[in-house]
């Protein structure tokens, strides 16, 4: 048994696996927000059975690592957490501090990886991950990750002008081409400028790969963006975890 946890800065997500194999469905699964990790142990793992492995990253910080640790103290099992490297899983990491990528990104793009080797001759991928931050990672053919963007998410967007600007506290709006009211102004404002960051680095990545990329979204908002581009996404729900398993298979394999 393998767990597998993906823990951001509003929710926690875990998954538990008959083997660390890319691709497979899961056993069991589930999700809660970080108010409630302290609850996990009894309320959601005490029924499983017990892993013999995991992995998991985790961008909230250390005090949410050391919280999610407590719970893991249920079963007789070493905790292991990603932390990008200069190499691992047939992945070059091109930032200028590797370690300093975040985590989470990371294991996008090793997911993203796995992905595109499942489907013929390698080529770039651009991975975008929605959450409480957007960011857009491009990957090449070979597998090094040349650079990304970090954008804010929807609802980060949304705040920043609340707090900047008097009198923009509205309800959410709708994604228009025109807005005639202030809410859909916002809404519509702050999507475009992620459809328009991520359609520019799209046709960045094939300039400079002279490839046309794969392009793959996760996250808990892709769903809302994927519609707003222009570009053809296909939108992974699992593509953390997909990385997560790849990096375990990797790693039992030495």
């Amino acid at each position: 048994m393998f767990l597998a946890i993906d823990c951001g800065n509003t929710r926690l997500k875990w998954a538990l696996f008959a083997s660390p194999r890319p691709g497979t469905a899961p056993l069991l699964q589930g999700a809660v927000f970080l108010e409630t990790i302290d609850e996990l142990a009894e309320r959601h793992w005490r029924p499983l059975p017990a892993p013999d492995a995991m992995l998991g990253c985790v961008v909230a910080g250390d005090h949410v690592r050391r919280r999610i640790e407590e719970q893991m103290e249920l079963w007789d099992l070493e905790p292991h957490w990603v932390v990008a490297k200069p190499e691992e899983a047939g992945l070059v990491n091109g930032y200028d501090h590797p370690a300093r990528l975040g985590a989470d990104r990371w294991v996008a793009l090793a997911g993203a990886r796995w992905h595109l080797l499942q489907r013929g001759p390698a080529r770039p991928a651009l991975v975008v991950m929605v959450g409480t931050c957007v960011t857009v990672d491009a990957l090449d053919a070979s597998g090094r990750f040349l650079g990304g963007l970090i954008l804010p998410g929807f609802g980060l967007m949304q705040r920043a002008l609340e707090i900047g600007t008097a009198g923009l506290k509205v309800p959410t709006g709708e994604v228009v081409d025109f807005p005639t009211n202030t809410s859909d102004a916002l809404m519509s404002g702050g999507s475009n400028a992620m459809a328009g960051a991520i359609e520019r680095q799209a046709r960045r990545l094939r300039e400079r790969t002279g490839a046309e990329p794969l392009l793959l979204m996760t996250g808990g908002a892709a769903q809302k963006l994927s519609g707003i581009t222009d570009q053809a996404f296909e939108v992974v729900d699992s593509l953390i975890f997909d990385g997560l398993l790849m990096m375990q298979q990797h790693r039992e394999r030495g």
